[in-house]
C-alpha cells in the first residue's frame, strides 16, 4: 500500500478554533482583577500573580491565558 504526501501531512485545527495568545495591558488587567497597580505587582514580587513580560522600558503585559488562569484559581480557592 502506498502513502501519498497527503497522508504524511500533520494534523492542524481549522484556523477559527486556535486563538492567538494576546498580551494585555496593564489598564485591562486591573479591570479584569479587580486590583489597583500596586496590588498587583506587590502580589507578583510575592509569587502570587503572574509575572509580566517587559516588550520595553516603559511597557509592560501579561499574557492573556495566564491571567484567566489566575482568576480561575482564585474563583475556585477564594484566595489570591
Amino acid at each position: 500500500m502506498s502513502h501519498s504526501a497527503q497522508d504524511e501531512t500533520p494534523y492542524l485545527p481549522p484556523a477559527e478554533t486556535v486563538s492567538p495568545a494576546r498580551l494585555l495591558r496593564l489598564p485591562e488587567v486591573m479591570a479584569r482583577v479587580g486590583l489597583r497597580r500596586s496590588a498587583i505587582y506587590q502580589r507578583m514580587s510575592e509569587g502570587r500573580f503572574p509575572r509580566s513580560r517587559s516588550l520595553g522600558p516603559k511597557c509592560a503585559v501579561w499574557v492573556e491565558v495566564e491571567i484567566n488562569a489566575w482568576i480561575a484559581q482564585v474563583a475556585a480557592n477564594g484566595k489570591g
